[in-house]
């Protein structure tokens, strides 16, 4: 009697490895009426601060602080100036407790910490969660304009041959390369690239950032590269601009 092997089996669903753009708010502050202040302040500066960025919540600088966190407030004060908070990491076993019963998950440590300059209590950086490790991609080419609310991650280099407008992102693990006004949002280095760079033929951005460390409109560029064709590169925790 012939027995019929079975065929594969077909499943609903397939598991992945999956790499996130991560924007991390690192806290400095319990203080929950002194950071919605403040991030009104940036949202007035810079409308497009936040795009709907899915959210790290960084507790490691007030893990030693005693004043308990409001997280439901915190999460919804996030929502409202249009992030998406996610994960928590850095807190002491109380905060993190907290955070993980407002349905937050803990994120791992970061494998680099980098001083970033600001302003204000409140730390915009950019960061990419690594779930394996992944190899060198090609560089991506974009030959269209990139338009106000876009954005544009390449896991290599990045070049673009077109304008970056007001309120667009461009975002590249390697190095970025716009042969065009660049006047968006450039973050080279994603994964922490300390070697990574930034070209353009034209340097107008909202703000500039590699490896973490990053520069807004609110800091003047200086007059040799306003507007000119220039490079951007990091030396220790410096942004460099450079005339081409």
């Amino acid at each position: 009697m012939a027995v019929e092997s079975a065929g594969p089996t077909r499943t609903s669903f397939e598991l992945k490895s999956a790499q996130l753009s991560v924007v991390a708010v690192v806290l400095k502050s319990t203080d929950g009426a002194q950071l919605a202040a403040e991030l009104e302040r940036q949202r007035k500066d810079d409308q497009s601060f936040f795009d709907d960025d899915l959210v790290l919540i960084d507790l490691a600088a007030v893990a030693q602080d005693e004043q308990p966190i409001d997280f439901a407030s915190l999460l919804a004060l996030l929502r409202e100036h249009r992030t998406r908070p996610v994960a928590v990491r850095g807190g002491n076993p109380a905060q993190m407790q907290a955070a993980l019963e407002c349905g937050l998950v803990q994120a791992p440590p970061e494998v680099l910490r980098r001083a970033t300059p600001a302003a204000q209590e409140v730390v915009h950086e950019v960061e990419v969660v690594r779930e394996v490790p992944v190899a060198a991609a090609p560089a991506m080419v974009i030959d269209k304009p990139v338009r106000s609310g876009q954005r544009i991650y390449a896991r290599g280099d990045l070049v673009v041959l077109a304008i970056v407008s007001f309120g667009a992102e461009v975002i590249a693990d390697g190095s970025i390369h716009v042969y065009a006004p660049l006047r968006g949002r450039a973050m080279a280095g994603a994964r922490g690239d300390v070697n990574a760079r930034i070209y353009t033929t034209c340097l107008e951005p909202q703000l500039v950032s590699i490896a973490g460390m990053y520069r807004t409109t609110e800091n003047e560029l200086p007059e040799d590269v306003r507007g000119k064709a220039a490079q951007v590169r990091l030396d220790g925790e410096k942004l460099i601009f450079e005339p081409l």
